[in-house]
């Protein structure tokens, strides 16, 4: 495992949408290992493919319980609205309030190939949600409340 570089501020690649990933083979695992790694040593709880460079769909987050993969997301529905400060490793020194969903079910698949459906709320929805974002090229400054 490697720690990654994470991409920051003004970095193009951050705008832009990212690829389904059609197989999940070993290029995919060492990338999401990385991608842990990187998050814990930046102290952060969740990061995204393109935030190391990769345009792909895939993201991680560990809000406390344990790392999560997430491949190809698709946030299913949401419930309610909850507003709360948001930062993240790409723009160090910037936060902002953000109005979110308070809960979810997104729909992913892991690494073992299956795919799975998860209940989310709080954190790990507000989480999801940012981490989502980030594969379409929207940055959480594009949601901060006026």
């Amino acid at each position: 495992m490697a720690i990654r570089q994470i991409r920051i501020d003004d970095d193009p690649i951050l705008r832009k949408k990212s690829r389904l990933i059609d197989e999940i083979n070993e290029r995919v695992v060492t990338l999401s290992e990385d991608m842990i790694e990187t998050m814990k040593q930046a102290e952060g709880v969740g990061l995204a493919a393109p935030q190391v460079g990769v345009l792909k769909r895939l993201f991680v987050v560990d809000v406390g319980d344990g790392p999560m993969v997430f491949i190809n997301p698709t946030i299913l529905s949401t419930e309610g609205e909850a507003e709360d400060e948001e930062a993240c490793l790409s723009l160090p020194e910037q936060s902002g309030v953000v109005k979110r969903p308070e809960s979810l079910v997104v729909e992913a698949t892991g690494l073992d190939g299956r795919v799975f459906q998860l209940f989310c709320s709080d954190l790990l929805a507000r989480a999801v949600c940012h981490e989502t974002d980030h594969l379409d090229g929207i940055l959480f400054i594009d949601r901060v409340e006026k």
